[in-house]
């Protein structure tokens, strides 16, 4: 299993007319969390990217639990819990302090540059293997 955390700031523009964090804003603050935790165990976005691999999300969800509002610091939990070959399943807590707001879930995909699928580069492989030791 893996494990990173990551901070935001509610900015007033992610709230409704009710002073609530709108629902979909939740899932840029899980990529947040999935790019911060591919970043600190060495497998960027930028870099994986750049040698022609994308990955896009093929699932994802979300559970709402209590209200996140207006300058609100958020903690995002992101864990991974296996070992991914052509998928990835990555899962998000949102927390203000101890409290739970919501969790969440998103399935990837390793693809070419022409959406085909592949396995992660050997040295991303490397990386996330090093990482579940």
């Amino acid at each position: 299993m893996i494990q990173s955390k990551a901070s935001v700031t509610v900015r007033y523009a992610e709230t409704d007319m009710m002073g609530v964090v709108y629902h979909a804003n939740y899932l840029p603050w899980f990529e947040v969390g999935r790019t911060t935790l591919l970043k600190e165990i060495g497998v960027p976005y930028r870099k994986l990217e750049e040698e022609g691999y994308r990955i896009p999300v093929l699932e994802v969800s979300a559970k709402f639990l209590r209200p996140a509002v207006y300058d609100d610091t958020l903690e995002i939990l992101t864990t991974i819990r296996e070992r991914p070959l052509l998928r990835i399943r990555v899962e998000y807590e949102v927390r203000r302090g101890g409290e739970l707001l919501a969790t969440g879930a998103s399935v990837h995909a390793f693809v070419d540059r022409e959406g085909r699928p592949v396995r992660p580069p050997q040295w991303a492989h490397e990386r996330i293997a090093q990482a579940f030791a």
